[in-house]
């Protein structure tokens, strides 16, 4: 079977965030969605339930419900209890809902940095302190520097936000890397709210993702583990995800936060993230492959370039790009400048950084390469 991930898709005009940030002279390679057509499993399953008609109040998903136990035990070996399962519209509302469930008012939350916005956003929105744990590189990989908080923490933490694989890092935690999170946890008393969302997109050959909660009954029990197809099959825009939460008593206090507030997910989002999880895995597989490929050609350039310095991501199709070395004050703006829509580091909490979504056709690629290159060597002459 073969897929066409070269295939150009004009989104200027579209609804798309992404494509409609910048004027059409520069290339968006920020927010985290592809500009790859999703697999045919999904189309088809969202036109036979357009076709229905009626689109009243959905029922719990069963469908969905199978196929993410499905998805969990063919993949990693996890064998999830239906109970456990609260289906949600997005990622964010999780981490979001993590912060008010298991922190009041005068609690903190642990998060790292640098780290995706909505992880501090979520502690900011709910009015709580946040103590921010180092990412350092550590044989070209950014791990998270638990031990750094040492002489910082009030003991009044509650919560242990994590992120793997990492974003914008994109280091997929081994087994050993996560035992010694768990560790903290148990040492600190900290429920684990764990998002794994883009667990499916690996890159580096041999690197496998071990879901937190997998590491043995503790960390089941004081976890919540986020996951979605939405990266995985671009459909973000289509809000469907799952926290999965074996805890009885997490997931009630879970419940209780969204009860009222978090909307049911609509039923054409169920309907495309079961036909995901259910039959779209040689899709997926074969963007990976495409995404890899992507992904070496882009740090190779990068690595060539004088000033900027990329460790290459294990997992994800965002690069986490040091720009120090080129001597500007905001490299997001000096790339912007040049016709490159960026993620600004400022974003996730390092200013001399940008996060670059290669999630798009090799050629998009080879022009933002072209672009970047002579920017670099513009600002070197």
């Amino acid at each position: 079977m073969t897929f066409n991930f070269d295939e150009g898709i004009d989104r200027h005009h579209s609804d798309s965030v992404k494509w409609r940030k910048y004027g059409e002279a520069v290339l968006p390679m920020w927010v985290a969605d592809t500009d790859f057509r999703v697999p045919e499993c999904i189309t088809q399953a969202l036109q036979r339930r357009v076709a229905h008609g009626v689109f009243g109040y959905g029922t719990h998903p069963t469908g969905l419900e199978e196929a993410t136990l499905s998805w969990c035990e063919r993949r990693y070996g996890w064998k999830v209890a239906p109970q456990w399962l609260v289906f949600m519209p997005g990622v964010v509302s999780s981490l979001n809902l993590c912060v008010r469930a298991f922190a009041q008012a005068d609690e903190l939350s642990i998060a790292p940095t640098p780290i995706y916005p909505p992880f501090r956003r979520a502690a900011a929105l709910a009015e709580r302190q946040q103590l921010l744990a180092p990412l350092t590189l550590v044989d070209n990989r950014w791990v998270i520097d638990l031990n750094a908080l040492e002489g910082h923490l009030t003991g009044r933490e509650r919560l242990l936000m994590l992120c793997n694989p990492q974003n914008p890092g994109g280091t997929v935690y081994r087994r050993e890397e996560l035992l010694a999170q768990l560790a903290f946890a148990r040492e600190h008393d900290l429920i684990v709210c764990s998002d794994e969302i883009h667990c499916d997109l690996l890159l580096e050959p041999g690197v496998r993702h071990t879901p937190f909660a997998t590491l043995n009954e503790e960390a089941a029990q004081r976890s919540i583990t986020l996951m979605s197809p939405s990266k995985s099959f671009n459909i973000a825009g289509l809000g469907a995800s799952v926290a999965i939460i074996p805890n009885p008593e997490l997931r009630k206090r879970f419940s209780k936060a969204m009860a009222g507030i978090v909307p049911h997910v609509d039923v054409l989002a169920l309907t495309a993230a079961e036909a995901a999880w259910r039959d779209g895995e040689p899709w997926l597989a074969a963007q990976c492959d495409y995404l890899r490929r992507n992904r070496d050609r882009l740090c190779d350039s990068v690595n060539a370039l004088p000033g900027l310095r990329v460790a290459p991501p294990q997992a994800t199709y965002l690069a986490w790009v040091d720009a120090s070395g080129l001597g500007v004050e905001n490299p997001a703006r000096f790339f912007n400048a040049a016709g490159l829509g960026f993620s600004p580091g400022s974003d996730f909490g390092e200013p001399q950084f940008v996060r670059i979504n290669f999630g798009c056709t090799a050629a998009t690629l080879e022009e933002a390469i072209n672009r970047l290159t002579r920017a670099v060597n513009t600002r070197s002459a």
